[in-house]
């Protein structure tokens, strides 16, 4: 990719041409003008001369492809900056090499108050049990250490750790060298956190809206509150992105409001909507997520996870957040959750009335074990189901965790994204990083090659998700789409041909066709090379430029 700069300004007029534009304008474009921070114009090569004259920039695009930038629709962003730049477990293999890691941090870090540290999954290795605290006394020389596990909702901790919040002993959640989970979770996670200065906080934050750009994504959606981290680490990751060198923040803090004043402190926080991970449940790695019936591997009888809210609490928070047009959300993964999500939300149709509701496009994040009466319930209410795909590529299939702790038969019925298509239900794309990694190529991917294959959906479908889905998660229907008026958020991608795949190959082969007029995308066929990105752009700015490209 080259390009030729004549007049460079702060509100340049740039013409790409030379490559494959995705828009639904013009499903054959090869060149598109960007003004004012928006799309102006997208077409053919030959109508592109015209504007080559009258342009600040011409980007020669020698056959690359240009899609809309990704919106991650559910991200932790300073946790993941911190993973980028520190310790990292999520490619341990066995626990021995996890705590080799944890030792060779440990040596590396002398100056840190408490080392900290993420994604531990003893499912993944052959010993199949969690570091103990006796381990990792010894792999750091008996400093503090936290260590979060994968799905970020437990964490095994050293001594010195505990010592430093001697009341955890005493709450819920809390067994002696078993990872820690819920409240005593929430005090050591507080404790550790409160060692981070922010200069490291400034530090992972930037770290991780980097990392995003350089994968094409032009949107975070950053799921904070009380429970997972703190007012001042939200706030100063809104103020960081609204510098514009990155990527764009939207955020929702997960607290409860009762009345018109708690939505204001909300928004004077910054946040678009109470929302995010607003705990219904937990997760089903961490034998937490919410279930109707008993986990099937859970050492104690009957065992069902954790209810963090019941259906008057969810009531309760839906009616304040619609009547003060503030948008709510919940996070909520097993069977029991969802019930518990989708009849609070009945009951506060019931009171304020069920168009008000829908108008305010409340959310669930995850939504992993949905039923047809809860798919269904979804749809009425108008909810958004903010979803991960690469859960079911970790945890999927039946030898996954997911039918360890299930059994396969209910394994089988996670995040059925087909049937919430068909339901018409609004699906938004995400990661949760650092639980996943950012990576919205092979989120789009692991969409359309579920491992449950009744669940797929086709590529086109999983990447509107991925773009277009995220921006109306937030309230926001023009954008996520290269047409003209939209705003100019899009990425550059070196890729192989373009094709069109869906779960029917009917349909794959009507739409290669080309009187289909359906624009294609990179074939995702697994074993196939990902797309690289070469650019990102927000708003008409360059937050990401490949070097050498």
């Amino acid at each position: 990719m080259s390009e030729s700069t004549t007049a460079p300004g702060a509100q340049r007029t740039t013409l790409l041409r030379g490559g494959e534009v995705h828009s639904p304008a013009d499903p054959f474009a090869t060149a598109m003008v960007i003004e004012r921070g928006h799309v102006a114009w997208v077409g053919s090569e030959g109508a592109a001369d015209a504007f080559a004259d009258g342009v600040d920039e011409v980007v020669h695009l020698e056959g690359a492809l240009v899609t809309p930038a990704f919106t991650d629709a559910h991200v932790h962003t300073t946790a993941t900056g911190l993973a980028l730049t520190g310790l990292d477990l999520s490619e341990a293999g066995t626990l021995s090499d996890a705590l080799r890691l944890v030792r060779d941090h440990s040596t590396a870090h002398p100056a840190d108050k408490v080392l900290l540290g993420h994604g531990w999954d003893a499912a993944r290795w052959p010993e199949r049990r969690h570091p103990s605290r006796a381990e990792l006394d010894a792999a750091t020389g008996g400093r503090p250490l936290y260590l979060t596990r994968i799905d970020v909702h437990s964490a095994v901790v050293t001594t010195a750790l505990l010592d430093l919040v001697p009341e955890v002993t005493g709450l819920p959640g809390y067994r002696p060298d078993e990872p820690l989970t819920a409240a005593a979770h929430h005090a050591v996670r507080a404790a550790a956190h409160e060692a981070v200065s922010p200069a490291q906080r400034a530090a992972a934050q930037r770290a991780a809206l980097e990392h995003a750009a350089s994968l094409g994504i032009g949107t975070l959606h950053e799921c904070a509150g009380p429970d997972i981290s703190d007012e001042e680490d939200f706030t100063a990751l809104l103020a960081q992105a609204a510098e514009g060198t990155g990527p764009r923040v939207v955020g929702y803090w997960a607290e409860r409001i009762a009345d018109a004043k708690g939505a204001q402190r909300i928004r004077e926080l910054g946040a678009v909507g109470a929302a995010g991970d607003l705990f219904v449940d937990g997760s089903l790695g961490s034998h937490t997520a919410c279930l109707h019936a008993p986990y099937a591997d859970a050492d104690a009888d009957a065992h069902t996870g954790s209810a963090h809210l019941d259906v008057a609490t969810v009531t309760a928070h839906v009616v304040a957040c619609t009547e003060a047009g503030l948008q709510a959300g919940f996070h909520a993964i097993g069977d029991a959750a969802l019930t518990t999500v989708t009849q609070g939300m009945r009951a506060a149709a019931e009171l304020v009335g069920l168009n008000r509701v829908r108008a305010a496009r409340h959310r669930v994040e995850h939504a992993e074990m949905l039923t047809p009466e809860t798919i269904a319930a979804f749809a009425e209410f108008g909810l958004t189901a903010s979803v991960q795909p690469a859960f079911d590529a970790a945890w999927g299939g039946d030898e996954g965790m997911y039918a360890e702790r299930l059994g396969v038969e209910r394994a089988r019925t996670l995040n059925p994204f087909a049937a919430l298509l068909r339901a018409g239900v609004p699906l938004a794309l995400g990661s949760d990083s650092p639980v996943t990694p950012l990576d919205p190529w092979g989120t789009v991917r692991a969409a359309a090659f579920h491992r449950t294959p009744e669940h797929r959906i086709s590529v086109r479908a999983a990447f509107t998700a991925h773009t277009r889905g995220g921006w109306r998660a937030a309230g926001r229907d023009d954008a996520g789409v290269l047409v003209p008026g939209a705003p100019a958020d899009y990425a550059v991608w070196r890729t192989e041909e373009l094709v069109v795949q869906a779960p029917d190959d009917r349909v794959a082969r009507w739409s290669t066709d080309p009187r289909s007029g359906t624009p294609g995308l990179p074939d995702l066929t697994p074993g196939r090379e990902l797309p690289h990105c070469l650019r990102t752009v927000v708003s008409g700015r360059t937050v990401f430029n490949r070097p050498n490209e």
